[in-house]
């Protein structure tokens, strides 16, 4: 039995302008001061992958046009829709007047496993990834309306940025009914 890869043809992907009409899942992804662009160059690739809504970049995260950012997202900053805000906290304010569930991917004292959180049918979310470093602002975990830690069992307290990334929105799209 032959095991032939596909041909990127044979994938049936949309376009830019198909996938900009198609509808996406009421998720937006909002990093707050993402340091790398090669990591949010990684997040538009995710994000194309899983149908968000779109990108936030706050605070430090670069922003498209980057040649840093074009050369892990391959082209995935031309369709996924993104807005920059220089306060992240500025960002969460307007997510939640606009009805969005802001959570903080983020290990606190009450965060909720990703494995155990349920999401509720018509509901938008907003998800919040930290700087590699020091992760998500304690001012911006404050505004949001819970904390979801992915869990880990091996010795580092974290995952890189761009791959807990590639994990929630896969969990979330599964949550959300969408495969």
């Amino acid at each position: 039995m032959t095991n032939r890869k596909l041909l990127n043809s044979e994938l049936g992907r949309p376009d830019i302008e198909e996938f900009k009409k198609k509808e996406k899942v009421p998720l937006v992804v909002v990093l707050d001061n993402v340091r790398s662009q090669f990591n949010i160059g990684s997040v538009f690739r995710s994000s194309d992958a899983f149908i968000a809504e779109k990108i936030i970049l706050c605070g430090i995260s670069a922003t498209p046009p980057s040649a840093e950012i074009h050369k892990s997202a391959l082209g995935a900053e031309f369709s996924v829709g993104w807005e920059y805000f220089e306060k992240t906290e500025d960002a969460v304010l307007k997510l939640k007047q606009e009805g969005y569930r802001v959570f903080s991917i983020e290990q606190t004292e009450n965060s909720i496993m990703l494995s155990d959180f349920k999401t509720s049918d018509g509901e938008k979310y907003a998800l919040v990834f930290g700087n590699e470093v020091h992760g998500v602002q304690q001012e911006v975990v404050d505004l949001s309306d819970g904390s979801i830690e992915i869990p880990q069992f091996g010795t580092k307290h974290s995952l890189n940025v761009s791959v807990c990334i590639g994990v929630v929105l896969w969990e979330f799209l599964k949550k959300m009914g969408k495969v």
